[in-house]
């Protein structure tokens, strides 16, 4: 006698709102992206700068938007977190040149943004 294959329903991806910590299906998210200059992309540098968020509704999405907006964007928290990006992922930079050519800033910028890292204590978060 055949065993009966239990037919298998497919998986749900769920989200999870940014705002009310609701779980829902990830094709009913509302998504964006918000300047925000603590945020540097792993995968692609056109995205630093700039916060993926994710929401249950367009209301909760608004609330989200709203928040970053509120917050001041600071170039040197920015370059901070492009910095910290380098120096915590491969092989880290030795010389104010190689991070300079790691980081696409400056030496000048560099020094920015080691100066706000000791001010804030902070080096920004990587997505």
């Amino acid at each position: 006698m055949r065993k009966r294959r239990k037919k298998r329903m497919p998986a749900v991806h769920l989200e999870l709102c940014d705002v009310c910590g609701a779980t829902f299906p990830e094709d009913e998210a509302v998504r964006g992206y918000v300047p925000d200059s603590s945020s540097v992309s792993r995968r692609n540098d056109w995205f630093d700068g700039m916060r993926l968020i994710t929401a249950c509704s367009t209301e909760h999405f608004a609330v989200l938007r709203k928040t970053y907006q509120r917050r001041p964007f600071t170039q040197e928290e920015l370059w901070a977190a492009k910095v910290n990006r380098v120096l915590t992922s491969g092989t880290p930079a030795l010389t104010l040149g190689e991070l300079a050519c790691r980081t696409g800033l400056d030496e000048t910028e560099i020094r920015r943004a080691v100066a706000w890292h000791n001010e804030h204590g902070g080096w920004g978060t990587v997505q």
